[in-house]
């Protein structure tokens, strides 16, 4: 049973949470009405309730699976270790791999699922695979000179997409990622996710509590980072405007004013978080080193 499920009293009854939703979770998505979350040892667990109950979605693979991202209703990709790139064409009912790896360093951190056709997925030491065809072929490409690992990938409303990654890398495409320049960033530590908010702006965030906010589409960057220490590797903007980023070692922060300053937040949760999704039923669902929790939002 879920730690800190349990004592939010959620605890879900054993029907409702399967083993798998307690191992280590890394990502969610949303496919139409459904949520969708990958793990450790391939582990695939869907949600047609708003996370009130869970069921195990065979994975072909028994891969750690580090991120899952839908273009629709139906059609979606999921990530992660020995280069498995898989697809689901319902939903994320079922999966099938479209491409996989010998070389044990080819591990992918996230995929970005951009159209029906096209889909780009990222990760350790520069690598970059994208499709054009739905995901029956996948081409490699470098894009940066240097071979930091690319920890996100992320499409904002108009279009752009942007990568975070090691080392200060962010970079950014206008042309659905056929090209790619160097956002500068006065940071050389890593980023671990980018979040468009609803005004335009931009909230960037990575190593040691480290948070930088855009307002010109990244050509400036405002340092927001508070005393907090921990990593900060999600974050979720909610439909009341506040703005929540989550991480390692107990850290939350939130923004009541749409991501201008940030303060701590200390919900009942005492691990690590890799992802945030507002539920449409109210509230927050995590994942993460607790498998799956539900919190009340702040």
């Amino acid at each position: 049973m879920l730690r800190a499920v349990a004592a939010l009293g959620l605890a879900l009854t054993a029907a409702a949470a399967p083993p798998e939703a307690s191992r280590l979770l890394l990502d969610a998505a949303r496919s139409g009405d459904a949520l969708v979350v990958v793990g450790e040892r391939g582990a695939i667990l869907r949600s047609s309730d708003e996370g009130d109950s869970w069921t195990v979605s065979p994975a072909p693979v028994s891969a750690t699976l580090t991120a899952v991202a839908f273009a629709d209703d139906a059609l979606g990709w999921a990530v992660g270790h020995d280069g498995v790139i898989l697809n689901s064409s319902d939903g994320g009912r079922t999966w099938s791999v479209q491409h996989a790896e010998t070389d044990r360093e080819a591990s992918f951190l996230d995929v970005c699922a951009v159209d029906a056709r096209h889909a780009i997925a990222v990760g350790a030491y520069g690598l970059f695979l994208a499709t054009a065809d739905g995901g029956a072929t996948w081409t490699p490409r470098r894009i940066s000179e240097d071979d930091f690992h690319f920890n996100r990938i992320v499409r904002t409303p108009e279009g752009v997409l942007f990568i975070a990654g090691e080392a200060g890398t962010l970079l950014r495409s206008t042309d659905t990622g056929k090209s790619w320049a160097l956002v500068p960033a006065d940071y050389e530590g890593s980023f671990f996710g980018l979040l468009p908010l609803a005004d335009g702006g931009l909230i960037v965030h990575g190593l040691r509590g480290r948070l930088f906010r855009s307002v010109d589409g990244g050509a400036g960057w405002e340092d927001l980072s508070t005393e907090q220490t921990g990593l900060l590797a999600t974050g979720v903007q909610l439909r009341s405007g506040a703005v929540i980023v989550a991480g390692q070692a107990r850290t939350f922060l939130v923004s009541t004013d749409g991501g201008r300053a940030f303060s701590p937040w200390s919900p009942l949760h005492t691990t690590a978080v890799a992802e945030l999704l507002e539920l449409k039923t109210g509230g927050l669902l995590l994942v993460g080193e607790a498998g799956i929790t539900r919190l009340t939002a702040p």
